[in-house]
């Protein structure tokens, strides 16, 4: 009766153990299904835009050129601010004890400005260039 007890049990044990697998890799699949089709739509509005640019310069190297300013303007931001911040933590917070690292804070936080205002400027710059200097 023992054995027969423990026979179900295992049996039970397997079939649940393949049903929920089965639920489980289902839903992976329509998980992976709707990101698929998320990275193909961000993709496309990604390449749409570029083609915009290409567009809107009326060249291709001109087109790519504007687009890869633009990204690097909209990246350019959070990761001043960060660099900015760590600047601030070296001078305000660490450099109360250590002069180097005081130094050293200053340093960043003049590095990651200028960059900021370099990664901002610069896809203007390049916009009048354009439309002013190529006649």
């Amino acid at each position: 009766m023992k054995k027969a007890v423990i026979i179900v049990t295992v049996l039970i044990m397997f079939f649940g153990i393949f049903i929920c697998t089965n639920t489980v890799q289902a839903a992976e699949q329509a998980i992976d299904e709707e990101t698929e089709s998320r990275l193909v739509e961000i993709k496309d509005n990604a390449a749409h835009s570029l083609e915009d640019y290409k567009e809107k310069y009326g060249s291709d190297i001109y087109g790519t050129v504007a687009y890869i300013l633009n990204i690097v303007r909209i990246y350019s931001i959070p990761l001043c601010f960060l660099g900015i911040a760590i600047g601030a933590i070296h001078q305000y917070v660490v450099g109360v004890r250590k002069l180097d690292t005081l130094e050293k804070g200053m340093g960043l936080i003049v590095t990651f400005v200028t960059l900021l205002i370099i990664c901002q400027i610069l896809p203007l710059a390049f916009a009048v260039f354009v439309r002013f200097g190529r006649g």
